[in-house]
């Protein structure tokens, strides 16, 4: 296990990127998703509430070019389902577990993001929280080794994890040309502090110069109830 703070600094473009896992105290199940971007497309965005979840928005949509990657619903809830991703493929999980599958098998019919050459993983967790017990996925589906005519899926279940534990998993090893997508099982990682704690300090973390927006959630495992946060670079 490593500091999720020290894994954040020392990686100055890790992409997008999701934490699940518990809070030290082990009353709350804890999840983070953050964005970054080297374009001006990709850092003209902001989160804000939709629902029970999120979206993306443009910041000045007079700078919005193309849509398609970049706007999204991140964060959606399904019951005692809380569904993040880096994609559009939030809605194919909450429609594929809506119709009786099973969050892998709702990802069968996606792939990577059609980004080349970059080819960009697609990684989405599922939290589930329910009368005291609690749960957690992590997916990943990116090309074989930057080949797109084939694509490697993975996905982790995780119970009983232990307090102050979480995993961590993002898009990009770190910056390149083309940009090298994450590899290995999720981070295992130490997490720590009250939301307001644990966002800050994951804010701070993140590179000055690639950080767009993060949004953090604690979700009382006993009851049910949870707290959110959202901070955006462009204000």
């Amino acid at each position: 296990m490593v500091d999720l703070l020290k894994e954040l600094s020392g990686n100055t473009y890790p992409g997008r990127g999701i934490v699940i896992g518990t809070s030290d105290d082990g009353k709350y199940a804890v999840v983070a998703y953050f964005i970054m971007g080297r374009s001006v497309n990709s850092r003209n965005r902001v989160f804000v509430e939709d629902g029970e979840g999120i979206r993306t928005k443009a910041f000045d949509p007079s700078k919005m070019e193309d849509p398609s990657l970049i706007i999204y619903a991140p964060v959606r809830k399904l019951g005692f389902n809380t569904i993040v991703t880096n994609g559009d493929q939030t809605d194919t999980i909450y429609d594929g577990m809506m119709n009786g599958k099973t969050f892998e098998e709702s990802l069968r019919c996606r792939t990577f993001e059609p980004d080349a050459p970059n080819y960009t993983p697609r990684i989405s967790g599922l939290m589930h929280v329910i009368t005291g017990q609690y749960d957690f996925s992590l997916s990943i589906l990116k090309s074989k080794n930057g080949d797109p005519s084939s694509t490697y899926r993975f996905t982790y279940s995780y119970d009983n994890n232990k307090a102050g534990e979480a995993y961590f998993i993002h898009t990009y090893m770190g910056d390149g040309n083309p940009l090298p997508s994450f590899t290995g099982e999720p981070t295992h990682v130490s997490v720590s502090g009250d939301i307001d704690t644990f966002t800050n300090n994951v804010w701070e973390a993140l590179d000055p110069d690639n950080k767009v927006s993060l949004f953090t959630r604690y979700i009382n495992i006993a009851t049910g109830e949870y707290e959110s946060r959202i901070v955006n670079r462009n204000k």
